[in-house]
């Protein structure tokens, strides 16, 4: 389970940076996006990989290494949050850009020689 996340968390920040790099704007927008799900998913593994543990501590003398670590989910949900409202911004502002200077790129170059 933990390679595969890690896996995963590899896939999307490498593909996130790559898509980052490229010139169109909503290629800019997708690697911005998929670089917060590999964070996000980081944050999530750093709060231990369990699948079958209740996420609060009861009452009682109860191991705390038997329960999940709920800061690591709040973390997460909240970072869920501020992409959201984050990328919903950089899309306005892209979408300005272009409507000021006609092209979608980033470094304002076009394709055509």
């Amino acid at each position: 389970m933990e390679t595969a996340l890690a896996i995963a968390i590899g896939i999307l920040t490498a593909s996130g940076l790559w898509l980052l790099f490229r010139p169109r704007t909503f290629q800019v927008v997708l690697g911005l996006s998929l670089l917060s799900y590999a964070v996000n998913l980081f944050i999530l593994a750093a709060g231990r990989l369990r699948t079958d543990a209740p996420p609060i501590v009861g009452k009682g003398d109860v191991d705390p290494a038997l329960y999940v670590d709920p800061v690591p989910q709040a973390l997460v949900l909240t970072a869920i949050v501020i992409s959201f409202a984050t990328t919903a911004l950089l899309l306005v502002v892209l979408l300005a850009s272009r409507g000021l200077t006609g092209t979608d790129h980033v470094d304002g170059e076009d394709d055509e020689p």
